[in-house]
């Protein structure tokens, strides 16, 4: 089982220095930080607790001048060792590292109270643990400690060990999204990037992204991986990861920059998130995994806020962000409820729209304001689970009221046409799915709500089921059907046809609808009129002229020649040559 947390706290309250008598490795790695005594970059360290645990501790800097820098390190981390001196007690600072857990979310603390061999830590301990109480965290275990002498150092290993044994088991098979805190290059092999794997499973071999917010999008591919100096073909979360990459170049991937499995996020510029943003600056720093971006923030009433970033990330619903205002140092968390939403363009829109983020399931919204999504979209989105009353055709899900709306609707707009025009063969299904604003591609959907809203589709084209009249035509057709059934293949005229005021488009809406059978040059024969023909070219005993089947059919050239083409066409006739034919048996 592989773990990862990291540390918090004063700048001069032993962070460091614990980490080094926990694991045994200086987690200083710059000359600079080493002469000073003070940490300005993420240090990185490891140890192996029990029989089976190891564990990757992110050491941040304590000091408020690399604020930034510890939000980098706790950003990725699922549980925080919070280190407070027993000779200094709380700190402005410790207070500082606490809101930031708190805004990111961080429910998993421990608390270490140092320097146990330069006063009493009791007292420490006891306000410490009070102060996190009224913070949210009432029952956070704790270990005196000297990193100096070593008292509490098996202690705090052990409680190391009960805190994160108990944090929720990653998901292997998630997608990957890799923060990056740290970019180099070895030779002989070349880039290289560092930061803690939460969830998924990175291979050697694995086709990834990476976004950097300076240099975009490059498609990468896995070279090796190692985690605490050991070389892995596999690792899974939660594990501090280093991963060699093909294909990239280190001045184009550098801390901020993300590693992703292609296509299994949406990359935005903009979220929702729930925040109290009563008084949230419209300009403020934006954290979120390693990165830090500008960004622009505007209330949506006083829970939620819109934030717009200059680079596309990679968020998911649930995420958790800090905003930060460089000037005060006041933090805000966040958390997101909407990747990607629609612009609020009328006068009172982002009140209504906090309104609703406040009161509706993220999943529920998002279905709400967008009618329908594919399934997949919403898994990259991060809204994976499905809600009760939506609706599933094929790979699209759809919100109950827009559903309910389209069933009502598409019959409505069927009749109207069909008023207007009542020979009309149906609505075309494209202009049904554009009159119901569907998705262009969404043939299926189509269909299932032609089908929910009892019309059929037939050639393309929505209709009513059943038998439908002709309308006008009505007259006219019922009076050829009268005269065929008197003489099956007497097909009238053109002439005649129109007398009874039937053209093109009549002829063809009593042919869809079965009552007439339309040959070329409009010969008309009643449907079973071939079936009539066949019984009497049989009666000829063998094969037979155009002039023997005219007479054999008492009808005219004009009828004979497409008649005899079409009973070709169904196979019912075949030529010998030009001028016989017979009846196929």
């Amino acid at each position: 089982m592989r773990r990862v947390l990291a540390t918090a706290g004063h700048v001069d309250h032993g962070k460091s220095t614990l980490v080094r008598a926990l694991t045994g490795r200086d987690p200083d790695r710059l000359a600079q930080e080493r002469e000073r005594g003070l940490t300005i970059e993420l240090g990185f360290a490891w140890t192996r607790l029990g029989d089976d645990v190891d564990l990757a501790i992110v050491d941040v800097p304590g000091h408020r001048r690399f604020i930034g820098t510890m939000l980098t390190g706790l950003g990725p981390a699922p549980a925080v060792l919070l280190v407070v001196a027993a000779d200094q007690g709380w700190q402005a600072q410790t207070s500082e590292h606490v809101g930031a857990v708190a805004a990111l979310g961080i429910r998993d603390v421990l608390l270490a109270v140092t320097r146990s061999d330069l006063a009493d830590p009791e007292p420490v301990r006891a306000e410490a643990l009070a102060r996190l109480a009224e913070l949210g965290w009432p029952d956070v275990p704790s270990v005196v400690v000297s990193a100096t002498t070593g008292l509490g150092v098996e202690d705090l290993r052990a409680a190391l060990t009960d805190l994160v044994t108990a944090l929720p088991e990653p998901d292997p098979a998630a997608p990957v999204r890799l923060w990056v805190d740290r970019s180099f290059t070895i030779g002989g092999a070349g880039t290289v990037v560092t930061g803690t794997l939460g969830h998924g499973t990175l291979s050697v071999g694995d086709h990834l992204a990476v976004h950097d917010p300076g240099t975009g999008r490059h498609a990468v591919t896995v070279r090796g991986l190692h985690s605490e100096d050991t070389r892995h073909e596999s690792l899974t979360g939660i594990t501090r990861a280093a991963v060699n990459l093909r294909r990239v170049d280190v001045d184009a991937v550098g801390r901020g920059a993300v590693v992703v499995t292609p296509d299994a996020f949406v990359l935005s510029r903009t979220v929702d998130v729930a925040v109290e943003s009563a008084d949230l600056p419209e300009q403020l720093t934006v954290h979120v995994g390693t990165a830090d971006h500008e960004g622009v923030v505007r209330p949506l009433g006083h829970e939620h806020a819109r934030v717009r970033v200059e680079t596309a990330l990679p968020w998911r619903v649930g995420d958790r962000l800090v905003l930060r205002d460089p000037g005060s140092r006041r933090t805000w968390g966040a958390q997101v409820h909407d990747v990607d939403p629609l612009p609020l363009r009328r006068r009172g829109a982002a009140v209504a729209r906090g309104e609703a983020l406040s009161t509706t399931d993220p999943r529920a919204l998002r279905l709400a304001e967008h009618r329908v999504q594919r399934a997949d979209h919403l898994s990259r989105l991060g809204l994976g689970t499905a809600g009760a009353d939506e609706v599933h055709v094929g790979d699209h899900v759809v919100d109950p009221a827009a559903w309910a709306g389209w069933r009502a609707e598409a019959p409505r707009l069927v009749d109207a046409l069909r008023d207007r025009d009542p020979l009309s063969a149906g609505l075309p299904v494209a202009e049904l799915a554009h009159r119901l604003r569907l998705p262009a591609d969404a043939d299926t959907l189509v269909a299932a709500v032609a089908e929910a809203a009892g019309l059929e589709v037939t050639e393309g084209r929505a209709h009513r089921a059943g038998p439908a009249g002709l309308g006008p035509a009505e007259a006219g057709v019922a009076e050829v059907e009268r005269r065929l059934r008197e003489s099956p293949f007497a097909a009238p005229e053109r002439d005649d046809l129109a007398a009874l005021g039937l053209g093109a488009r009549e002829l063809a809406a009593a042919a869809r609808l079965g009552r007439l059978l339309r040959l070329p040059d409009d010969v008309v024969l009643l449907p079973d009129g071939p079936a009539r023909a066949m019984r009497e070219l049989a009666g000829l005993g063998g094969p037979f002229t155009l002039s023997e089947a005219r007479q054999a059919l008492g009808t005219t050239r004009r009828v004979a020649v497409p008649l005899l083409e079409h009973l070709d066409a169904k196979g019912w006739t075949r030529r010998l040559d030009s001028r016989l034919r017979e009846v196929a048996r």
